[in-house]
Parts: structure tokens; sequence; C-alpha cells
């Protein structure tokens, strides 16, 4: 039974994600003190430099030698559950403009939890210091495995898209939207379709080199991977990151969740409504959240053999609220960041 204490303790471990967010929206709405192309640098710098800080910290100092591997299992499962009920859903809408993007959004909507900071309150309230650690376990997974995936095939589909077409001679080629980024690319390729002209079919391994590119230069790419093996090796030979180096992540990555909102704050100060994606879309990512996300989680669990609490936590978990990094890389890539916005 969570007692008023507990709720409390959850209450307050959220309450300054929204008090970001507000201030992000008021300085947009109401103030007017960031214009468009600022709000855009706002997300970048979040995107490159304070959420990779906020993987990297709380990645290495997890320990890889307590996981509990079958709750990972069962989340292994889930998702090829859910990417499995995606891929039948594309198959019979191949002929759906941006069917492809609209099945990577349902994979973050119905997949990406923000477990960190609203998962381990309220699992520590409901069932103990195991469960926080479950929780903390899940979303170092989630971000070494799950983000790292999201953000390879955003990269493919943005590459895809710029070798699909040559800019031309006028300024509003959709090529130089596509790598300003934080612009709706569905949206530009319609609006820019005259101006633009095929050149067939990419090759692989074009493509393959354009996305490596890309990833390498991508600070998000090494964050939970470095910090995964450190954590490996402090744990293995019980030493602790220098006190300058730790002072250093730390000042970075404690501005993570807190800029990540206010940049969602910038977001939804420009739509016309708060529901920027309006009511249908809104009930479909309450859908795919609340519904898609934990019955895959359900089913994974029991595949492997979660009982009794264990399998209580892991459902809980997969129906928190969205990820704050899969709006940021939406918004950052173009890809229905309203949505996500909303979620």
């Amino acid at each position: 039974m969570i007692g008023w204490g507990d709720v409390y303790k959850v209450v307050a471990a959220t309450a300054p994600l929204y008090f970001a967010l507000l201030l992000g929206y008021g300085s947009v709405r109401w103030w007017r003190i960031f214009t468009r192309e600022q709000c855009d640098a706002v997300n970048r710098l979040v995107a490159f430099f304070a959420l990779p800080f906020f993987t990297f910290e709380f990645t290495l100092h997890t320990d890889p030698f307590q996981v509990n591997y079958r709750a990972v299992a069962a989340d292994v499962v889930s998702k090829a559950v859910i990417v499995a009920a995606i891929a039948v859903w594309a198959r019979f809408h191949r002929g759906v403009d941006g069917a492809g993007a609209w099945a990577i959004t349902s994979f973050s909507l119905s997949t990406l939890t923000n477990s960190l900071v609203v998962g381990v309150p309220m699992a520590r309230a409901m069932y103990g210091e195991w469960a926080q650690q479950l929780v903390v376990q899940l979303s170092v997974f989630q971000a070494i495995v799950w983000l790292t995936l999201l953000l390879f095939v955003l990269e493919v589909r943005k590459a895809a898209i710029g070798m699909y077409i040559v800019p031309a001679e006028s300024a509003s080629s959709p090529e130089a939207v596509i790598k300003g980024g934080g612009v709706d690319v569905e949206a530009a390729n319609g609006e820019a379709a005259a101006a633009v002209v095929g050149v067939g079919r990419p090759t692989v391994w074009r493509l393959f080199k354009t996305v490596a590119h890309k990833l390498a230069l991508n600070p998000n790419t090494y964050a939970s991977f470095v910090g995964i093996t450190w954590a490996c090796v402090a744990n293995r030979l019980h030493i602790e990151l220098p006190s300058v180096l730790e002072g250093s992540v730390l000042i970075m990555s404690k501005s993570g969740t807190g800029m990540a909102m206010f940049s969602m704050g910038l977001f939804m100060a420009q739509q016309e409504k708060i529901l920027a994606c309006g009511p249908s879309l809104a009930a479909l990512g309450l859908a795919l959240k609340f519904a898609l996300g934990p019955a895959a989680m359900a089913v994974g669990s029991i595949a492997v053999g979660l009982r009794g609490d264990v399998l209580r936590v892991a459902i809980i978990q997969a129906a928190l609220p969205q990820s704050i990094t899969s709006f940021i890389f939406a918004k950052e890539y173009g890809l229905h960041a309203d949505v996500l916005s909303t979620a």
C-alpha cells in the first residue's frame, strides 16, 4: 500500500520537471525571449551536450554484475513483440505516406519510458530498494540498447531521405532543412516536392558510410557504452572515478532532464494548441503508451518466467510516461515531435 509520504516523494521528484517545462513555455508564449531559431539551438544543446552527459553519469554508477538478467530478457522479448506488431501494421500500410516514420514513432511511444525520473521514486515507494535497483537496471539497458537503436534508425532515415533528393537552386530545398535539423522532415519534403528531383535508390554501402559517419560524430553514441565500460572496470577493480572528472561530468549531467523539459516547453509554446498533434493522435499515443507497452511487457515477463512482485514492477515501469530523450531526438531529427511532446 502506498502512503501519502510515498506519494509526496513521487510528486517531489516529478514537479521540478514541469517547473522547467513551464519556464520554457513562458519564455516563448508570454515573455517572447527566444526566437524559433534560438529554440532550435537550445534543443541542439540538449541533444549533443546535456543528454550525453546525463546518460554517461547514471550509467557509470550502475553495477553490471548485479543485473537481473531475467528482467532484461523480458524487456527484450517485449520489444520484439512490439516490433513484430509494428512490422505487421507497416506491411499492410506500405502504400501510406510516412508509414515508416510512423513505425519509428510508434516504437518510441510504446517502449521508451521516463523510468529514471518517475520510475525510480515510484518503484521505491511501492516495493522498496530492490525495485528501485531493478528500474535503474532497465533504464541503463534502455540507454545502451534501445535509445542507441532509435538513434541509428533516425540517422538511417535521415541519410536515406538526403540521398533520394537533390537540392534545387531554390533556397527552400529540404536538404538544407535536413542538415539543420529540428524541422519536421515529412512536412518539409511535401512542401518542397516541386523543387527536388529523384536520383534513384541509394546503395546500401553508401547509406552505411553516411550513417556510420554521423553516429561517429554524435556523443550520444559513446555516452552509454563508455559509461558501462567504466562501470564494469570500477566494480571489478573496486576503484572510483577521480573527483575532478566526477565533478566535470556532474556539472553537465545535472542539467540534462531540466534542459530537456525546458526545450519541450519551448516547442509547445510554438504550437497553436497545447495538444499540438490533435486529440485523435493524442488518444493513439495514450493507447500505445499505456496499453500496448505494458501488455507486451506482461507477455515478455511471463514468457521468461517472472512472477510475483518482480512481474508487477516490470509491468509498472513499462507504463511510465514517455522518455524525454525520445522527444529531444524527435525534435532534432524532425519526426513527429508534436506527438511526442503531447505524450
